[in-house]
């Protein structure tokens, strides 16, 4: 009865115990690693998630405990589980659910691709002549002439 007039009522949906089953794709979205169920899903089925270098399937039942190497488009996570999560939540709450054990030296090299990732866009009068210098550079080649 307390539970029901208390606020614990609320969190009871969110939190399961290890014997409920839970997909590994819908783990995946709930912990913030993909945007969508189905990119995770598609994630799996391509073998960009491996547990102890073997692909798994999206359908695989996840159980606390388990190491599962994921490759998403940012980054290459090793993460342990250690809470299942089976509706998506903040990614403040979502990352209690897992612990990441991706190497320092992973993290430290795509922070340096970061920093030195291009844009497409050109920095200030660097590169492409303005419309004066064009024009200046179109009367020294007509002088050649």
């Amino acid at each position: 009865m307390d539970i029901l007039f208390g606020f614990d009522f609320l969190l009871l949906p969110y939190i399961m115990v290890e014997k409920e089953k839970l997909r590994l794709d819908k783990y995946l979205w709930a912990i913030r690693l993909f945007k969508t169920r189905a990119m995770a899903a598609a994630a799996c089925d391509t073998g960009k998630v491996k547990q102890a270098g073997t692909s798994v399937k999206a359908a695989k039942n996840v159980h606390i405990g388990d190491e599962y190497e994921v490759k998403t488009e940012a980054k290459k996570w090793i993460i342990k589980v250690t809470g299942l999560l089976p509706n998506r939540m903040a990614f403040s709450e979502a990352v209690k659910y897992y612990i990441d054990m991706t190497p320092e030296e992973t993290v430290d090299n795509l922070q340096f691709q970061a920093a030195s990732f291009h844009t497409g866009k050109r920095q200030s009068k660097i590169g492409r002549p303005t419309k004066k210098q064009r024009r200046e550079l179109d009367d020294f080649r007509e002088e050649d002439d």
